[in-house]
């Protein structure tokens, strides 16, 4: 079975990149650290098993997905043999997605 491609949206990279400012903020950045290396071995999961995460609740539509890390939701898109992460959320935060041309490339 082929390996499915996995792209990031900017609005993915961007949380990324808040919760390790966050942490540094905090002053424990290697806790920042370690949260974003966990989610980004959560993801490469999705490799070889692009549909493991469920269908987002808010949505009901199969192709946008979401695995649970917590206190994380990783919110994705998968299209026939690619996965696109579009945000890198808390998971008690409700979700909301706006597409733009950078997201849907």
């Amino acid at each position: 079975m082929p390996r499915t491609a996995i792209s990031f949206a900017e609005s993915a990279l961007l949380d990324l990149e808040d919760v390790r400012t966050w942490y540094e903020e905090q002053g424990v950045p290697e806790v920042g650290e370690r949260l974003v290396n966990e989610v980004f071995q959560r993801i490469q999961s999705l490799t070889d098993h692009p549909d493991m995460g469920r269908v987002v609740p808010e949505f009901n539509q199969p192709i946008l997905r979401e695995l649970i890390h917590p206190p994380f939701r990783i919110v994705y898109r998968h299209d026939l043999q690619k996965v696109r992460i579009v945000r890198v959320w808390r998971s008690e935060r409700l979700l909301k997605i706006h597409v733009s041309d950078d997201d849907e490339s």
